[in-house]
């Protein structure tokens, strides 16, 4: 079956072919979810709820433009509308503004840490960080996705970075001291 008979079908609340798009595109979206989530179980959460909007509103797509960044742009907007929701994502503007690189070496981090200093940042680092530097979108366009300024999304993006070269630095003094010292 094609995408678009899929999609089609899916219009027209067939729970065979919802499930095989559910199986199609979960695995990239729960990746999606992964990236903006604290930990698993809540990025499992994101994407079951994320998918219940996609199928009350995939009779609003209409074959324009990538479906798939159609179902990563509602999911991606279902989880920070959650985040929204929630009372404890309190975006403070700070005066941080040194931007700066973060360099990671193969030897010494895994993808699996990353993502794992990356969800242990504060929501409103982590979101911003992400949709910034992993998902690309501009600062105006993180400051109205979450109700903030431009220079409070670039403050909340210093600040992660920061966060994690700190833990990076640490991170890589600790693999060091596991190395046999040459003599």
């Amino acid at each position: 079956m094609d995408l678009n008979q899929l999609i089609n079908d899916c219009k027209n609340n067939d729970r065979k072919a919802q499930e095989q798009l559910y199986r199609m595109y979960s695995p990239k979206l729960f990746a999606v979810c992964l990236k903006y989530s604290r930990n698993y179980t809540e990025a499992q959460d994101n994407l079951q709820d994320g998918f219940l909007l996609i199928f009350n509103k995939i009779e609003q797509f209409s074959f324009k433009g990538s479906f798939e960044g159609w179902l990563k742009r509602i999911m991606i907007n279902n989880v920070l509308q959650q985040y929204r929701s929630q009372t404890f994502l309190s975006l403070v503007n700070e005066d941080v503004t040194e931007d700066f690189e973060v360099e990671v070496e193969d030897d010494y981090i895994s993808m699996d840490y990353l993502l794992k200093i990356i969800q242990e940042l504060p929501d409103r680092y982590r979101l911003v960080f992400n949709l910034y530097v992993i998902d690309g979108y501009s600062h105006a366009d993180i400051a109205e996705m979450l109700t903030i300024n431009i220079g409070t999304s670039k403050s909340n993006l210093a600040r992660a970075r920061m966060i994690l070269k700190e833990k990076i630095e640490q991170h890589k003094n600790e693999e060091a001291k596991k190395l046999p010292s040459a003599k």
